[in-house]
């Protein structure tokens, strides 16, 4: 299995992560996408230590839109901040995550949606893929994928729980989507039909751990060994065994992200 998208480089694990990192791997988690905030030398830092315990890791850096205002007078520069820390992180695969949030609004609409296109752009410059935060955006998001992405910018909307039409939007796009512990809760059954009809080529797995621990762990700290109660789940859905669903989702995470 692959963690397509944690946070292990950030504070939560800290403390731990030798301990993590050993759990994964019991787990049969062969590797992971952890995601770093562009511009955070705390996380970079850590970053170096999560490659020391686990060399199969690899990394999306980017702006998130929460972080978007500090770049309120100069969009452009959040993606020259993602540049510079790619060329210091060889281990670094995408950009992200990018996007945009509404429901918060922690920055200004048109502020998220400059810095979100400049790193578009980058990714399509450094020929990357993209993995995608979107809440309440959807519409926006996707227009802005389309245009600046040109049709040559791929990659995932992470922790997908949008409609059908979202799903859609992203597959006509030629991204994959990434399901999360949500799939396992048990008043997502609309997610749950939704997935089901996303191609397994276009699948990924994921725990956006610490956060949305699965059932039935709900209330703890989610970790990158969870990831397997998402596939169990992925795979009850599409109606194959967990083995199958390992072998089709690790495929599509080393197609995306080259390892």
């Amino acid at each position: 299995m692959i963690d397509s998208h944690c946070h292990l480089a950030g504070d939560d694990f800290a403390a731990d992560l030798d301990a993590v990192v050993a759990r994964a791997r019991t787990a049969g988690v062969a590797g992971a996408l952890v995601i770093l905030a562009a511009g955070d030398p705390a996380e970079e830092a850590q970053a170096g230590r999560v490659v020391e315990l686990w060399d199969a890791v690899r990394f999306a850096i980017g702006v998130h839109p929460h972080a978007a205002q500090a770049f309120a007078d100069a969009p452009a520069r959040a993606a020259e901040v993602v540049r510079a820390q790619f060329a210091r992180m060889p281990l670094a695969r995408a950009v992200g995550e990018i996007g945009l949030d509404y429901h918060y609004d922690f920055a200004p609409r048109d502020v998220q949606q400059q810095v979100f296109r400049a790193q578009v752009r980058l990714a399509r410059e450094l020929a990357r893929p993209v993995v995608i935060h979107t809440r309440e955006a959807d519409d926006d998001t996707m227009a802005i994928l389309a245009d600046e992405g040109q049709g040559e910018v791929r990659g995932v909307l992470h922790c997908f729980t949008g409609t059908p039409a979202l799903a859609r939007a992203g597959l006509d796009l030629g991204f994959c989507l990434s399901v999360a512990g949500i799939l396992t809760f048990p008043k997502a059954s609309e997610l749950r039909a939704t997935i089901g009809t996303v191609p397994l080529d276009r699948l990924l797995v994921e725990t956006d751990s610490p956060f949305l621990s699965p059932v039935p762990l709900r209330g703890r700290r989610n970790e990158p060994a969870h990831v397997a109660y998402v596939a169990d789940a992925l795979a009850a859905v599409h109606g194959i065994g967990r083995d199958e669903l390992v072998r089709r989702t690790t495929a599509n995470f080393d197609a995306l992200f080259a390892p």
